[in-house]
C-alpha cells in the first residue's frame, strides 16, 4: 500500500456500499453484515420478456439495496461500479444458460450524461466485463431525452414514454451476434424490451439482459 493509500484510508476508511459501514481489510466494496442479508435473488432472478428472451440479476430491489442504487444514481457515487460489477458478473458467470458475443448497456441520453456527471449503465457494463475478461461495446443510442421512467406509472405507461427513444448505434455491430444488455434495474421491463426491439431489428440474432437488482 502506497503512503497516499494508507493517509486517505485513515481518514476516509472505504466503507460498505450498501450499509455504509466502515469495511474490514479483507472485505471488499461490501461488509459481511451485508453479505449474508442482502436480499440475493434465486435462480439468478431469471426473468422473461416480451422482447428479449430474458433477464438474470443477483438481487432483489428492495431497501438497502434501493438506497445505495439511489446514491449511485443519483448522489454521485459512480465508485460503487466495481463493487455492484462482482455481484453482476459472479452471477453472469453463474447462469449457464446465458449466451452472448457481445456486452453492451442501456445508455442514457446526452443531456442526462452530461447532468449527472456520468452513465451509471455504462460503467457497471464496463467494470461487469472486465471482470469476465471481456469488453463492453456501444450498441445504442438515446436520440430522445423523456421523462423518467421511475416517474410513471404502469408497463403501458412507461413503454408509451420510451418509444422511439433508443437507435443502434451502429447495425453492423450486433448483426448476427448475441447481445447481453446491462442496466440498474429492472421493473415492469419496458426499457429493456424497448432496446431488445431496436438491437433485434437491426440485425441482431437474439438479446439477453443482466441487471442488478429486479422488482419483487
Amino acid at each position: 500500500m502506497s503512503f497516499l493509500s494508507f493517509v486517505l484510508d485513515l481518514f476516509f476508511p472505504p466503507k460498505c456500499v450498501f450499509c455504509a459501514r466502515v469495511l474490514n481489510k479483507s472485505d471488499k466494496g461490501i461488509c459481511e453484515r451485508c453479505m449474508e442479508s442482502l436480499p440475493f435473488t434465486e435462480n439468478h432472478g431469471h426473468q422473461d420478456g416480451e422482447i428479449f428472451d430474458f433477464c438474470v440479476s443477483p438481487l432483489y430491489y428492495t431497501d438497502v439495496v434501493r438506497r445505495s442504487i439511489l446514491r449511485y444514481k443519483f448522489r454521485g457515487a459512480s465508485y460503487y461500479a466495481p463493487v455492484y460489477a462482482s455481484l453482476l458478473a459472479q452471477c453472469i458467470r453463474e447462469c449457464k444458460e446465458l449466451s452472448y458475443d457481445i456486452i453492451s448497456w442501456v445508455p442514457l441520453s446526452e443531456k442526462r450524461e452530461s447532468s449527472r456527471g456520468y452513465d451509471q449503465a455504462k460503467l457497471l457494463a464496463v467494470a461487469a466485463a472486465h471482470k469476465l475478461n471481456k469488453n463492453a461495446t456501444s450498441t445504442l443510442i438515446k436520440v430522445r431525452d423523456v421523462k423518467a421512467q421511475s416517474e410513471l406509472g404502469d408497463k403501458e405507461e412507461r413503454s408509451r414514454n420510451i418509444s422511439g427513444a433508443y437507435e443502434a448505434s451502429d447495425p453492423q455491430i450486433v448483426a448476427g451476434k448475441r447481445v447481453l444488455l446491462v442496466d440498474d434495474i429492472i421493473t415492469t421491463s419496458s426499457t429493456l424490451d424497448e432496446c431488445a426491439d431496436v438491437l433485434l431489428k437491426a440485425g441482431a440474432e437474439s438479446v439477453v439482459c443482466a441487471v442488478l437488482a429486479r422488482g419483487k
